[in-house]
């Protein structure tokens, strides 16, 4: 009976020191920083209630998200093809991927994604949400071209990453559903409230005369007509993320989101990037096709195409565009390149 006793007691040890284990460390709430004037234009972000922004959750998806570990090969992360000094986009046309393929679309730029309120990622809003979204990547063999159920065995036998599950979601035991909700944990962090618009619009800074005209003209229904699509001195995120034609082809080689919803109506859409940091992320539109602010003007200014889709917001496609004066392309030039954040890409907390 004596011995009964103990290997029950013995057990009973066990069983609490494992609970304890597990139980042990409560996460750090994280204390996302909302710009001043986004404060004063939006709401604020909405976040899930199954993935609530934690210290620990978040350097988790930092380390995550520029480690190797998640492609096949070992030999590109996330970071590769959204890199910190392009606003977290990529510079060539295409990103080879891990095993050596190029897609056919460019990395789009991440920032400000909690603003994101219909939560629909990719140029084609085939993902629901920045976790689905982390998702696709790292199974997707033109990209970093990894088996998810090899990948978790690699974390779960990872020197250090059991220990940091741990103290980010309370198990040690990794799988897929963490890993993306580490990874877009840390892309909510990374906001882009610091231009000098901003600083304009918080009375903080002055605009030149030519500035102030490109901004005019940005505004203007008859001339730039940006605003519909872009946002504006309201809309701080400066883009209304949704899909629009914007009049880049008649015929389609990529049906963007007419793919996803099969909907004839919805083909050739793509979502709107925003205009926050152009300085950073050339090439434009979703498959790089310009690659500098120049000729982006030049297509909304006189180079638009007829399709069935357009977009109605594209008033003057039967005239080519909105016809714009050497003078009126620079002065817009000159205003967009206001909405250049250097504090974005030189900010600390996203470095390696």
């Amino acid at each position: 009976m004596k011995k009964k006793w103990v290997y029950i007691f013995s057990l009973f040890l066990l069983i609490s020191c494992a609970s304890k284990e597990e139980e042990i460390y409560t996460p750090v709430p994280y204390d996302l920083q909302i710009p001043q004037l986004f404060a004063n234009k939006l709401i604020a972000p909405i976040l899930p209630n199954d993935n609530p922004l934690t210290e620990e959750g978040v350097a988790l998806g930092k380390k995550l998200f520029t480690d190797n570990i998640l492609s096949g090969n070992k030999t590109q992360s996330c970071a590769h093809c959204h890199r910190l000094q392009e606003a977290f986009s990529h510079s060539q046309q295409f990103s080879e991927g891990a095993n050596g393929a190029f897609g056919d679309r460019n990395s789009m730029p991440l920032f400000n994604l909690a603003w994101n309120f219909d939560e629909l990622f990719f140029w084609d809003g085939k993902a629901f949400s920045l976790e689905n979204q982390a998702f696709e990547p790292v199974s997707n063999p033109v990209e970093m071209n990894a088996d998810w159920k090899k990948i978790e065995a690699r974390l779960n036998n990872h020197d250090s990453y059991p220990t940091l599950f741990q103290q980010a979601f309370g198990t040690s035991k990794i799988d897929s559903n963490l890993v993306v909700k580490a990874i877009a944990q840390f892309e909510r962090t990374l906001i882009s409230g610091d231009t000098k618009f901003d600083k304009y619009l918080l009375g903080e800074a002055t605009l030149t005369t030519q500035e102030q005209n490109g901004f005019a003209i940005f505004m203007d229904e008859e001339k730039g007509d940006c605003f519909h699509c872009h946002g504006s001195n309201n809309n701080p995120l400066w883009t209304d993320n949704q899909f629009h034609n914007n009049g880049l082809d008649s015929v389609f080689s990529d049906l963007g989101l007419g793919a996803v919803t099969g909907d004839p109506a919805d083909d050739g859409k793509f979502k709107t990037p925003s205009l926050r940091n152009l300085t950073f992320t050339a090439p434009y539109m979703h498959d790089g096709r310009f690659t500098t602010l120049e000729e982006v003007i030049n297509h909304y200014s006189e180079g638009l195409q007829p399709s069935a889709t357009i977009d109605p917001l594209m008033k003057k496609v039967n005239e080519g565009g909105v016809g714009l004066s050497a003078q009126d392309k620079a002065d817009l030039k000159a205003f967009l390149l206001t909405l250049t954040d250097l504090e974005f890409i030189n900010n600390p907390d996203f470095k390696n």
